[in-house]
């Protein structure tokens, strides 16, 4: 019992005494005494210290404080002591950044760039063991615009007012380019195919103006993102892209292999909305059978996204605000997957503010016309993504992100942050053919005074004809959600030495395009022309009475219905357009109508099949059609046949009819040459005609023109080249064949 008493007693005086050390080692701060201190007042520095007078402190506070002080980056050296209730701080500033010089950059896109992140640094302090760190994210902006090869050298001057100068000294080298785009691993498509989908390209002696030859890490990292995409819309469920790798050549260029792993092909089982007690007994029926459409279809992230936002489109017309669809994978034997629909309840939250950063060229409002919620509407995920894809969709922006916060009423405080990218954009083409000779220019602006304006100029040049256009399209007029584009145009046609007539046409249009519904869109358009219609003594009697001055005032519509799985290249779906232009005062007066309609689908990942009806009709409601409005089949329509040498001639010249039509039927060969990844076949059969005018002719046959071949295009080393060879299978007497069609050269 006694040594228990012992013990305790033993206890209570070592816990005194360690309370008594603590005590006598603390020090209430009387004053402060600063010394060292030239750039940084004193009352900064004790802001930094976290500590005022009246204050205990002791050991272990003075250490946190001193450590504070050495994290503000402004002191080199910093010692606290406390004596007698005073603090004396004792600081050695570092060395102020006074001026930053960058040379050996030329290009003054890349100039500002460096410079805008350079000059946050200029006034600051200067710290040498970052300057390692500074340079590494300098290189890597160069190496963002393909300048791998880019050499630093910085040097450090030290001024007597213990500041520096910093001197950038940069050899960029040359830019890297990339020699060949390689596909590796289990991946399903022909290069050629997948080449399309992503947005860097091969460097070829023809792509003198695009960017996309050259190396950028964001660049690859964007193709990545396109091809995981373009495999799962496809029914690879599980692809991924495993690595990118880039290997350099002797000539310092790059080629830049992407290993794709697919993974098996899964296709839709059963789809079911298991909480569906928000709709009636017919909205059930109408989804169950749409369901059943898409059971056994492949699996496509596409197809399922669109279910998801029709039934979110369906919840928020019945304002349903606060419930969102969403659904989970399951995975089942035989490669199936069971899509489970949930509507799950949402908080009800209100947007309280949105700010919009980052925009120091583009205007506010041209982002806050893209956003479908608003400052006070109830707040719905789903709803803020379609907005902020739309913000994307505008493509004046390189990047843009968004963060959420709440107040005190748990309500919805958004800022979206863009960073804005160069919309200006030049190029060139040219090509040579079977059809002659052309060659194409312009220059784009999609961002014009910030206001998101697109502006569009361009000239073609054939050996029959010259074209020069100019275009102002405002996608968001007044604040909506409809576009207004004005044009500016003019043409001239030669045909003097074929047909006898040349045309000089200039005029320009005003119109105004939107989207009335999902997948239907509504183009409105009116457009005035003055025409001059000369001729020449080898012209027909009836081209020669058509010669003059021509003025037309015309109203046109064009309805669009677009269900494609994909805008380029696609593999399924429709589009079917209709057009129509009515005189409203013309010294032609004639009604043109026009209906195109395109349908695809695919039998496998290499085996397309497609099918595209063409059909444009013109008459005059007073006379003869001029001869420089008559319509004809597109030379891609109809192979096997010179372009514009089918149809009514009048004597010896081919002059067009008032209806063309046309039926393509094409069927991709993946067979053939396979090994050659470069080279994609075609199988096709085209049937076509020209017929009728408004008096008689020599000849205006209503026999129908067909024929078959296979084409191919081929990736060459030279350029693009596609190749056709088509055997008329019927013609008419006087149709001008042509077997053999070949084009080289493109557009970008």
């Amino acid at each position: 019992m006694n040594n228990y008493y012992l013990i305790r007693k033993i206890l209570c005086f070592l816990v005194f005494s360690f309370l008594l050390s603590k005590i006598s080692n603390a020090e209430i701060i009387k004053e402060f005494n600063i010394n060292g201190n030239d750039r940084v007042s004193n009352e900064t520095i004790i802001m930094f210290s976290k500590l005022n007078i009246g204050r205990d402190v002791n050991t272990t506070e003075l250490n946190n404080s001193l450590k504070i002080l050495f994290q503000t980056d402004y002191f080199k050296n910093v010692s606290l002591n406390m004596n007698q209730g005073i603090l004396n701080i004792t600081v050695e500033e570092n060395p102020i950044i006074q001026n930053i010089t960058i040379n050996g950059i030329k290009n003054d896109g890349i100039y500002e760039n460096l410079n805008k992140i350079i000059k946050k640094i200029e006034k600051y302090p200067f710290i040498k063991s970052k300057v390692a760190e500074q340079n590494i994210l300098l290189e890597n902006i160069l190496k963002s615009y393909g300048y791998y090869f880019v050499k630093l050298e910085t040097l450090i001057n030290n001024n007597e007012n213990n500041s520096v100068d910093i001197i950038y000294n940069f050899d960029i080298g040359e830019i890297a380019k990339i020699k060949k785009i390689i596909f590796i691993g289990n991946k399903i498509f022909r290069d050629n195919t997948l080449r399309n989908v992503i947005i860097s390209e091969e460097a070829k002696f023809w792509k003198f103006i695009t960017r996309n030859k050259f190396l950028n890490t964001d660049r690859i990292n964007l193709d990545v993102a396109r091809l995981t995409k373009f495999y799962k819309n496809s029914g690879y469920f599980e692809a991924n892209v495993k690595s990118t790798t880039t290997i350099i050549n002797e000539d310092n260029q790059f080629e830049l292999i992407f290993n794709i792993e697919a993974g098996e092909k899964y296709f839709l089982n059963n789809i079911q909305i298991i909480n569906n007690e928000i709709f009636s007994d017919d909205e059930k029926k109408v989804f169950k059978k749409r369901f059943k459409k898409l059971k056994g279809k492949k699996y496509s992230s596409r197809e399922i996204n669109n279910l998801i936002d029709d039934i979110n489109d369906y919840t928020l017309l019945n304002n349903f605000m606060f419930l969102n669809a969403n659904y989970k994978e399951i995975i089942r034997p035989n490669n199936l997957i069971d899509l489970e629909i949930s509507l799950d309840d949402l908080e009800k939250k209100y947007v309280e503010r949105i700010n919009i950063l980052g925009n120091f060229i583009t205007d506010e409002k041209v982002i806050r016309n893209a956003l479908i919620v608003d400052e006070g509407d109830p707040y719905n995920e789903l709803l803020f993504n379609k907005s902020i894809q739309d913000v994307k969709a505008k493509n004046i922006f390189k990047t843009v992100t968004y963060n959420t916060t709440e107040n005190n009423n748990s309500n919805k405080i958004i800022d979206i942050k863009v960073e804005e990218k160069a919309t200006g954009e030049i190029f060139a083409g040219a090509g040579t053919g079977t059809a002659g000779t052309n060659l194409s220019a312009g220059v784009k602006e999609n961002n014009y005074l910030g206001l998101g304006i697109k502006l569009d100029t361009n000239a073609t040049i054939t050996e029959d004809s010259i074209k020069g256009r100019f275009s102002v399209n405002n996608p968001n007029y007044k604040n909506s959600d409809k576009s207004i584009k004005a044009v500016i145009e003019s043409s001239v046609d030669d045909f003097m030495s074929s047909s006898g007539y040349k045309t000089n046409r200039t005029g320009f249009s005003f119109g105004t395009e939107f989207e009335h519904k999902k997948d239907f869109f509504v183009n409105i358009e009116s457009s005035n022309y003055y025409e001059d219609l000369e001729t020449s003594s080898t012209a027909t009697n009836i081209i020669k009475k058509q010669e003059g001055n021509y003025i037309e005032n015309l109203l046109s519509y064009r309805i669009t219905y677009n269900k494609l799985d994909q805008n380029f290249q696609p593999t399924d779906g429709v589009i079917n357009r209709f057009s129509q232009t009515l005189p409203l005062y013309s010294d032609d007066k004639s009604i043109e109508n026009k209906f195109t309609s395109s349908a695809y689908h695919s039998i496998n990942d290499n085996l397309i099949l497609s099918a595209k009806f063409f059909l444009e009709t013109i008459n005059s409601l007073d006379d003869n059609v001029r001869v420089s409005k008559r319509v004809d089949v597109p030379g891609r329509l109809l192979r096997g046949f010179e372009s514009g040498k089918i149809g009514p001639k009048d004597g010896s010249q081919f002059i067009g009819g008032n209806y063309a039509s046309a039926l393509n039927l094409s069927s991709t060969l993946p067979n053939i040459l396979f090994e050659n990844e470069s080279i994609d076949f075609n199988f096709f059969i085209d049937i076509a005609n020209v017929w009728e005018v408004d008096y008689d002719s020599s000849l205006d046959s209503n026999k129908i023109r067909s024929s078959s071949g296979i084409a191919l295009n081929w990736f060459s080393a030279v350029g693009p080249l596609t190749f056709s060879y088509a055997i008329p299978l019927s013609e008419a007497d006087g149709d001008i064949t042509e077997k053999f069609r070949f084009q080289i050269g493109t557009s970008f």
